[in-house]
């Protein structure tokens, strides 16, 4: 195969290490061409990932020409039409690592029948995750729906797998083309103001993501356990991002992590587990996807309130933690763990907006946005989903503010307004009765919602099913 090119189908695999099938086709060619395939009407809906991914291609671009590999970026209406287009061409072999949403692995059935009838020699492998999804199931072969059973599962189906060997990626005689009608990852990146705040926050390469883990490791792991609820310190390891986009691969954070003993790397680690129990979910119970895990709740009474929830979108609610927690999503690309607790059961329990709503501004706003996560998450804090928080639990905003941003730093930090506001009031500025500090109604709004009525109409909402 050697004479042959060997293409790799670039997704959500940024990286160098561990990207399984890129390795595989330097192993096997001379001669490789990596593709990403653009789809403009994909990105806007998911417009902070837009701006993600050109600064991946950039710099992954930089990467690959160090191995010899050209990166070619080709604009599409449909994955299908481009890969009928393809199934015609000659001389080339195929890889590409799975990517775990039904729709791709129902789509990678259709490429390998179609690659086999061409008699097109292809390769598909593990993407990034530590078990595939349909690898950990119950003892009588159906998958797990509540999460502390199935990690126990998973962890330990891992841990007694045969080690992959480490994938290394091998330099290439020369670049080569392949593709006609290519652009350039300037055509990627938005235009809008909005992002430009990221690029002196966040640097979207492998190198980045792999330094972030060990100084969260060497610094912070000890204190994960407590320090990951508290949103004015750094004390959650922010790797989200480049886990989603596959600059750093989950096999990668799990080794580095069992190789130290320390308390905190437990927890840190569980929460992959969730990443892995998600990705189980939405592939063995699909309709959650577009609808609630727990068909039960398609007959809740939702509020159709557009005035609150554009409130709630633009950090306007006048409940501090909500607001700060929106501003920092829209002005960050990114939102503390704890917060989007708080103002995803705000938004679902006090507004009685139905989580569907949320779940498509995070997906526009995140530059983590993750399918199964955010649908998974979404639906814990509604109830709808599997293994969810219970309906009764509901959130105060005011507590959960005092609880967890005792001195008011985090609001402080994001909503600028309130800055001179007491910490006696930083949670419930309405009680303040100082115009000359906070003029509340003009500089800040009332409460859209009293916590205590709210709390009560959602506990009869959610009786009534």
């Amino acid at each position: 195969m050697k004479n042959k090119i060997g293409l790799f189908w670039l997704k959500d695999d940024f990286r160098i290490k561990k990207n399984f099938g890129l390795s595989n086709a330097t192993k096997k060619h001379d001669q490789v061409v990596v593709f990403y395939l653009y789809k403009k009407k994909l990105f806007e809906k998911q417009e902070a990932q837009k701006w993600w991914v050109g600064k991946s291609l950039q710099i992954f671009r930089k990467s690959l020409n160090r191995y010899n590999i050209s990166l070619e970026i080709v604009e599409v209406d449909s994955y299908k039409d481009f890969f009928k287009s393809l199934f015609d061409k000659k001389n080339f072999s195929i890889y590409w690592n799975k990517t775990y949403e039904p729709d791709f692995i129902e789509f990678d059935k259709y490429l390998t029948t179609n690659f086999k009838k061409k008699n097109i020699q292809f390769n598909v492998f593990k993407g990034n995750i530590l078990n595939e999804f349909n690898e950990v199931s119950k003892g009588d072969g159906t998958p797990f729906k509540v999460f502390t059973p199935f990690w126990r599962n998973a962890e330990k189906f891992f841990m007694d797998k045969i080690p992959q060997k480490q994938s290394i990626i091998s330099k290439c005689n020369k670049k080569v083309s392949f593709f006609n009608n290519t652009i350039n990852e300037d055509k990627v990146l938005p235009k809008k103001d909005w992002f430009k705040k990221f690029e002196k926050l966040w640097v979207p390469s492998e190198e980045k993501a792999i330094n972030e883990l060990k100084n969260f490791i060497n610094n912070r792991v000890e204190e994960y356990s407590e320090s990951r609820n508290f949103p004015n310190v750094i004390g959650t390891s922010k790797l989200s991002p480049y886990i989603k986009h596959g600059q750093i691969h989950v096999e990668t954070i799990w080794e580095e992590c069992i190789k130290i003993k320390k308390k905190g790397v437990d927890k840190f680690l569980a929460e992959i587990g969730w990443r892995e129990f998600n990705h189980s979910l939405i592939n063995h119970f699909p309709h959650m996807i577009n609808g609630n895990y727990s068909r039960k709740f398609d007959k809740f009474p939702w509020n159709k309130n557009i005035k609150f929830l554009n409130a709630w979108k633009k950090g306007l609610t006048g409940y501090p933690i909500v607001d700060a927690g929106m501003r920092e999503l829209y002005l960050t690309g990114w939102m503390h763990n704890r917060v989007r607790m708080i103002v995803g059961s705000f938004l679902v329990k006090h507004l009685l907006i139905n989580w569907i709503e949320g779940e498509k501004h995070f997906k526009n706003c995140l530059l983590d946005y993750n399918k199964a996560n955010n649908i998974s998450g979404w639906q814990w804090v509604a109830g709808c989903g599997a293994d969810a928080a219970p309906y009764f639990r509901i959130f105060n905003p005011i507590l959960q503010g005092e609880k967890f941003d005792r001195e008011g730093l985090y609001v402080k930090k994001w909503v600028p307004e309130l800055k001179n506001v007491p910490k006696k009031f930083i949670h419930k500025p309405w009680e303040l009765k100082n115009d000359k500090i906070l003029n509340i109604g003009r500089e800040y709004p009332f409460p859209i919602v009293v916590h205590e009525q709210a709390r009560l109409k959602a506990l009869e909402a959610f009786k009534k099913i």
